[in-house]
């Protein structure tokens, strides 16, 4: 692994408006989750740094803003086959890094992280497009100008689909962007940033640094950025939210989730597991969008998890770069003690472990947790309505249809859901009714190619999809009187 590792360039430079400039902050250590030793040593960006890309951005805002529609496409077209070129080196990095299992990255750039890319290319021109309109007082021209220097924080599970579904639309509007990445992420994005400078942007449109918490805050709060995007923690969002509110300043909060899957009495449950199993269990859960809850019919509760312990019992834990390997480890030590903790309050709230529960047998270093199903738990409980990014799925009962929207609803978070039925029609119908920002019937989402946020305290704005570029536009009204 640490050969592989000490091969990345640049780990102890920042990307600052299109070139690399060494770094000013601290070394850190990165550590791998699969052994919990040391990879290698790299430097993360000071304050100092993090200014320098803010103003870099800011120089750049009025030029990037007034170029054609179609040399930003350009632009993004030539990153997006620069970070597509090297997706095998991006998955074995990820991997290293971060714990990610090398077919979990290839699925995730294939199937989410290329087409919300491609979608945001293909509709760029036509949702920028002027709108002419008639009004009581003559013609009015609705158009979409950049709202300014953006501020894109990324989470460290998923560093090259959210660049898709949040930078990519911003840069598309005509906005430059400071990437923030996570630092589980450095090596990782020292690849990407390096296909950025080969992409040709223009001086100051992008840059990407890795910082410790304290900078980030800092740059929330610079006057220059003009909108903040964040895919993180409750923790994090309220920073942004105290950060940008004094300045008005626009947001986009993706703030995790504690999703439901109802199985309603008529599903077959050969077709419920194919998708529940990865939807449940993805990235060792550590994905915002998973299927952390699964409400079953009380009559077929005994059933449905039996056929769940028999499905998670297969499952196949080992190293991230193993090909055959579905569940890697977590990501470092507090993820692991954060998932523990879960479990264990789970059981002290009157929960029953009835699968998995801890470290797995013959994984003795490293951060790997077995995939768990706890079961029995009170809607009280603190493991139904809490996010605990690890691979830990409640399954609860309901009585019937009304029941089960209920408790689907019964959190403050508001991410995504899943109903499976043999109806599609009744499905679809409740759906309707879950508080989610993104629910599919008989199938696991969201698709990236189209707009997806969260509700309620999972957050507010839309990504990804073309529609995602008007997010990072004001819209503005010019109204033409008669000469």
């Amino acid at each position: 692994m640490s050969v592989m590792a000490e091969e990345v360039p640049h780990t102890d430079d920042v990307f600052v408006g299109g070139r690399w400039q060494s770094a000013r902050g601290d070394d850190r250590t990165v550590v791998s989750p699969v052994t919990g030793a040391e990879v290698r040593t790299v430097r993360l960006a000071s304050a100092e740094d993090a200014s320098d890309a803010v103003a870099a951005a800011h120089e750049a805002q009025a030029q990037w803003a007034s170029a054609p529609a179609v040399d930003r496409v350009a632009a993004c077209e030539r990153w997006l086959a620069e970070v597509d070129a090297q997706e095998p080196e991006l998955s074995r990095l990820w991997a290293i890094e971060a714990g990610f299992p090398i077919r979990h990255g290839r699925a995730l750039h294939r199937y989410a992280a290329v087409p919300a890319w491609r979608a945001a290319l293909d509709g760029a021109a036509e949702v920028l497009a002027d709108d002419e309109r008639e009004s009581p007082l003559g013609p009015v021209i609705m158009t979409h100008e950049p709202v300014g220097v953006v501020l894109a924080i990324l989470p460290y599970n998923g560093p090259v689909v959210t660049i898709a579904s949040k930078v990519i639309p911003a840069l598309l509007a005509g906005c430059p962007v400071v990437i923030k990445a996570a630092r589980e992420t450095h090596l990782t994005m020292a690849v990407v940033a390096d296909c950025a400078r080969r992409a040709g942007f223009p001086p100051g449109v992008i840059s990407v640094i890795t910082s410790e918490t304290e900078v980030t805050r800092r740059i929330t709060r610079d006057p220059r950025v003009s909108h903040v995007s964040l895919t993180g923690g409750h923790r994090a969002g309220q920073d942004v939210i105290s950060a940008t509110a004094p300045r008005y300043a626009r947001t986009h909060l993706e703030l995790g989730g504690k999703s439901a899957g109802i199985i309603l009495d008529d599903a077959s449950l050969d077709a419920v597991m194919r998708i529940l199993v990865p939807a449940a269990t993805n990235g060792a859960g550590q994905v915002c969008a998973l299927l952390s809850r699964v409400l079953v019919p009380e009559r077929r509760r005994d059933e449905i998890l039996d056929r769940m312990v028999a499905e998670w019992s297969r499952l196949r834990l080992g190293d991230p770069l193993d090909p055959s390997t579905q569940i890697g480890p977590l990501v470092n030590e507090a993820a692991f003690e954060r998932t523990r903790a879960a479990v264990d309050t789970a059981v002290a709230d009157g929960g029953t472990v009835v699968s998995g529960g801890g470290r797995p047998e013959g994984f003795e270093s490293g951060w790997y947790f077995s995939p768990t199903i706890v079961a029995g738990v009170a809607e009280s409980a603190s493991i139904v309505g809490t996010e605990v990014f690890g691979p830990v799925t409640v399954v609860q009962t309901f009585t019937d249809v009304d029941d089960a929207v209920r408790q689907a609803n019964a959190t403050e978070f508001g991410l995504s859901g899943a109903v499976f039925t043999t109806d599609t029609a009744a499905g679809i119908d409740i759906a309707r009714r879950i508080e989610a920002g993104s629910v599919a019937v008989n199938a696991f989402g969201p698709v990236t190619s189209e707009p997806f946020g969260g509700v309620k305290s999972s957050g507010w704005g839309r990504e990804s999809g073309a529609d995602a570029i008007l997010g990072f536009t004001e819209l503005k009204q010019i109204l033409v009187g008669a000469a």
